[in-house]
């Protein structure tokens, strides 16, 4: 079984830049699990959702946890959905540590509002439905993670060194 370090999180909090830097200083894999179904399916995930809908994404995501969960160490930036359903949380549970990014809306909503490819935010993008959709997974977050670190007015390399303090402490 792995140890792959998972960093989960709403959309914008950072996922992406602080695996980037975690990639650099421990020499692991990198896998973008969102870019990778991208890849593999050939098409944007906002068109995999509106040819196919939400719930084929989902089974693609629970496809690709469950082959990385089987695979060799890697650091993984989660779609932010990906704790949506059980069995991705322990798949990641039970194959490494799994790290919740967080940020306040407003700082989403700065990061993410030049992006057209966020289909959960079409044609809401803005503080009230952001703040709105973190809360609804808020609780899914909190029981999928076993560490959180906020990013807010912290750059990616600070974060990555704290996970990294994290994972040597668990003996990883």
């Amino acid at each position: 079984m792995a140890n792959n370090i998972y960093l989960i999180g709403f959309m914008g909090v950072g996922k992406s830049a602080v695996a980037r830097e975690l990639h650099k200083k421990l020499d692991l894999p990198l896998i973008e699990m969102d870019q990778e179904i991208v890849d593999r399916q050939g098409m944007e995930i906002s068109e995999i959702f509106s040819r196919h809908g939400e719930a084929f994404f989902r089974d693609l995501e629970s496809a690709l946890l469950s082959e990385i969960a089987n695979g060799h160490d890697a650091i993984v930036s989660c779609g932010g959905g990906a704790v949506l359903r059980e069995e991705n949380v322990s798949a990641m549970q039970n194959s490494g540590m799994v790290v919740l990014l967080t940020a306040e809306p407003e700082t989403i909503l700065e990061r993410v509002k030049g992006f057209s490819h966020r289909p959960l935010l079409e044609g809401k993008m803005n503080v009230d439905a952001i703040r709105e959709l973190m809360a609804q997974r808020k609780p899914a977050y909190e029981n999928a993670c076993q560490y959180f670190v906020s990013t807010d007015g912290k750059q990616p390399a600070e974060i990555a060194d704290g996970i990294v303090v994290l994972r040597d402490l668990r003996g990883i």
